[in-house]
């Protein structure tokens, strides 16, 4: 490089390796942060370059001229390293085009009063050539703006910095290693800075940042080709933890130290009623379903029933502390598990695995005994009856076990909801046709509103037991139903013997024992198809005689209303 000054030589060399880094990361779109590294070093490639011309120039009005060309490069440096940082970590949600706009303010206001000429006297208030033994540079009396506009730069620089010193201390190696890549490329511009701006460096006139670029430059390059700076950023990895916590299916909150809530994902929001907006900030005991009976993450608890707007459902509860870098506890995360399903399953199983163990046992043994009968005895009308009786019920239970696996099948499709006037008018039609000697009343003020089809086999299966058991002279069934804040309450009564406290108890305690069982499936079916949609089941005496059961449903959309 012939005719040139020994350092404008050096400040070429940063050239290169910025101008290298830049092309490097210019090829890496649209990686997160590539566009804005690369507008990071096209920002230190011009100032440097243009540095040089100023330091060639031979008069003060050329380097006057280069000097303020200088003020592009220098402005749009702080900006590219403020967006670089936040999209490289994953904080891209800023990196919006009002918040960028709002950036360039400053740097547009510079550049725009430096290309006016500065006639104010804002950034330069006064230029002069210095000659030194490294060569002659321009000297300036700075006006109030400069500093306003280095403070700014300061400020931007230590704000970009921020989520890269987290990485520092990553578990990731390769985070490590960029983010302290990164730290070491950005400080040794930004301490030259500090050194000129203070007037520690000895070279009157001479900003050494420019030279502290080819720091930068290897620092980047570096970052680049070892730590693989932009195809191995960390931004997917902190979004994809923001759309794992967002996106999972079970409801989860985050709650504070001081049992405050900082967060929770939309499924806790939709499940439990709960406004995001209005919620964040609350007590956890006013907006956490039952928190005061949640306890530390190893208890070991049995689930918890929880009522919200889709009705009632069992949870278990998953609480994980959150802990900082120094084992600290910072908070903690409950999640709510809905074991509805499983342990609805696992009841059929049991259920049907007692019917055909039990139940069908009996009755094959009872025709077996009296086939025998009839076998020496072929006119025997009743062993002939019983044998008959016996298989019907087989029969019967056999419906009802086809109905519940059928009907409970995950992997089947839900049928529409359907009306429940028009529900209750079949149910009595049916009991009618079944049982002619029994009187069927239905009530006449049935609600207008559409319910999951499952209250079909469920009302059903409680008419026929009604009937099937009622030992009266003159058996009847009443049908009614009414509305109550949210809950459709769907009642069939009877004057019958009623039902047994321990086929009560078997229903309530969701378990059976070889000596604590029920007498069939007719009201495991009702129990079933209750808890499929969130509701419940409750007896009551009816007065002289027989037994009230009330379903109580949620109210849904036609598009929530399930089976």
């Amino acid at each position: 490089m012939i005719g040139l000054s020994p350092l404008s030589v050096a400040l070429l060399t940063a050239v290169v390796t910025g101008t290298s880094a830049a092309i490097l990361a210019w090829r890496e779109r649209p990686e997160a942060g590539a566009t804005w590294l690369a507008v990071l070093l096209v920002g230190q490639v011009w100032w440097t370059t243009f540095l040089v011309f100023e330091l060639e120039a031979s008069t003060l009005a050329a380097k006057s001229l280069w000097y303020d060309v200088q003020w592009l490069g220098v402005v749009i440096i702080p900006v590219g390293w403020l967006l670089f940082a936040l999209e490289y970590t994953g904080r891209e949600r800023y990196v919006r085009p009002g918040v960028v706009a709002a950036l360039l303010v400053a740097p547009a206001a510079t550049v725009a009063v430096v290309a006016a000429g500065d006639p104010w006297g804002l950034v330069v208030v006064d230029r002069a050539v210095a000659s030194t033994p490294v060569g002659s540079f321009l000297r300036v009396d700075t006006g109030p703006w400069y500093y306003v506009i280095a403070a700014y730069t300061y400020l931007l620089g230590l704000f970009g910095s921020l989520p890269i010193l987290q990485l520092v201390r990553d578990d990731a190696r390769p985070f490590r290693g960029q983010s302290a890549a990164l730290l070491v490329g950005t400080a040794a511009p930004w301490a030259s800075s500090v050194f000129h701006l203070t007037g520690a460096f000895p070279v009157a006139g001479l900003d050494p940042t420019p030279l502290a670029f080819a720091v930068s430059g290897v620092a980047y390059l570096f970052a680049l080709t070892r730590f693989r700076l932009l195809t191995l950023a960390p931004a997917p990895r902190r979004r994809a933890r923001q759309l794992v916590f967002e996106h999972l299916h079970d409801p989860a909150f985050v709650i504070g130290t001081e049992g405050y809530v900082i967060d929770l994902n939309q499924s806790a929001a939709d499940t439990f009623g709960v406004d995001r907006r209005d919620a964040i900030g609350e007590p956890a005991d006013a907006v956490v379903p039952r928190h005061g009976d949640i306890a530390g993450e190893a208890a070991d608890q049995s689930p918890l029933s929880i009522t919200g707007p889709h009705g009632q459902h069992p949870y278990e509860v998953t609480v994980r502390r959150i802990a900082d870098g120094h084992n600290r506890p910072t908070g903690e995360v409950v999640v709510f598990h809905d074991v509805g399903e499983y342990l609805g399953q696992q009841q059929r199983l049991d259920v049907l695995n007692r019917v055909f163990r039990h139940d069908v046992r009996t009755e094959t043994n009872l025709i077996h005994g009296y086939a025998d009968q009839l076998r020496a005895d072929p006119t025997d009308e009743r062993a002939l009856a019983v044998v008959k009786e016996s298989a019907s019920r087989i029969l019967d239970l056999s419906e009802r076990t086809r109905t519940a696996s059928e009907l409970f099948n995950p992997t089947t499709e839900a049928p529409p909801p359907v009306a429940l006037e028009a529900l209750v008018d079949e149910a009595a039609a049916t009991l009618r046709a079944e049982f002619p000697d029994v009187t069927v009343i239905v009530e006449d003020d049935i609600p207008a509103v559409r319910v999951p089809a499952v209250l079909r086999v469920v009302t059903e299966s409680l008419c026929s037991n009604a009937a099937r058991h009622n030992d009266g002279a003159s058996p009847s069934v009443w049908l009614g139903a009414t509305v109550d804040g949210g809950w459709i309450d769907l009642s069939v009564a009877d004057d019958g013997p009623g039902i047994a406290d321990a086929e009560r108890d078997v229903l309530r305690r969701g378990t059976e024992t070889p000596l604590e069982h029920g007498s069939g499936l007719g009201l495991w079916i009702v129990k079933w198809g209750v808890d499929q949609v969130g509701g419940s089941v409750s007896f009551a005496e009816r007065e002289p005689r027989g037994t009230v059961v009330t379903v109580s449903v949620p109210i849904r959309d036609d598009g929530e209303a399930g089976r």
